[in-house]
């Protein structure tokens, strides 16, 4: 794994068809046209291949210049799981400038096949340096905690995708929007906290805490110590998305989706032509 992002090259693994996948989705992120998946094209294709795939894409953006803002968990509830047929959660990057705020105005051709999860948005007060980072750890590093919408894209075909596509395709991250007041909840009590996706005023659905990897900051923990095996570390300052509440729902031209938080606050964004 590379010290950027954690992930590295398979050594028996030829790199000419890691790089073919890489440029293979940087097209298809740019010309907004999907892929076949990539477990059928890449023999026997690993998790490690996955990562590698992610993380040359990964050096292209930041070779072009663009700025961190923060990482993604996806995956860690089982509604997310049964919606896509994997097992087990993954992480991503995403961008300065894949990073909205609340009332935002999206367009949503910029996206392949959009979806919208609600999920906590934690901003870091401190760095977190694996392995060994506890739950306690990880709650102590959490300055605030805000409403988030990620939405999810996937530049596989009609979203056919098993752990290794999604994990390649940086763990279908799309863009970000988070809130511009916190949530008014101590980063210890986040088990009972409920959240529903509501899409053009209608619930579509609802979850708590508990439904994010049993503790939605245990895949913050889970994020430092697998990035902290590699000498990767969470820089305080970083946006960190644990995962969803709910399954995703798709979104169009013209729509509004909102992480409503009740009485501890909301987020809405607003789809665009």
């Amino acid at each position: 794994m590379t010290a950027e992002n954690g992930a590295g090259v398979n050594p028996t693994r030829p790199r000419v068809f890691l790089l073919q996948f890489a440029d293979e989705l940087l097209t298809a992120t740019e010309a907004r046209e999907p892929v076949a998946p990539l477990r059928d094209r890449l023999e026997a294709m690993t998790l490690q291949d996955a990562y590698d795939i992610q993380d040359l894409q990964f050096q292209h953006h930041i070779a072009g210049g663009r700025v961190l803002a923060g990482r993604k968990v996806g995956l860690t509830s089982l509604a997310m799981q049964r919606q896509l047929g994997v097992d087990s959660p993954d992480f991503g990057f995403f961008f300065e400038d894949m990073v909205h705020h609340d009332g935002a105005r999206i367009r949503v051709n910029q996206f392949v096949q959009p979806k919208v999860e609600p999920e906590f948005g934690f901003v870091l007060k401190h760095s977190l340096h694996g392995p060994g980072v506890t739950l306690d750890q990880a709650a102590a590093a959490i300055g605030a905690v805000y409403p988030a919408i990620e939405i999810i894209d996937s530049r596989i075909s009609d979203w056919d995708i098993r752990l290794v596509d999604t994990v390649a395709d940086n763990a279908s991250c799309g863009a970000v929007a988070v809130g511009s007041t916190a949530l008014d909840v101590d980063p210890a009590d986040l088990l009972d906290v409920i959240c529903s996706l509501v899409i053009d005023g209608e619930v579509t659905g609802s979850g708590t805490g508990r439904d994010v990897m049993g503790n939605p900051v245990a895949p913050l923990a889970w994020l430092a110590n697998v990035l902290g095996e590699q000498g990767v570390a969470l820089e305080a300052g970083q946006l960190i998305l644990p995962g969803s509440f709910t399954v995703a729902m798709p979104v169009v031209a013209d729509s509004t989706a909102t992480a409503d938080f009740g009485p501890l606050g909301s987020l809405t964004i607003h789809f665009t032509d």
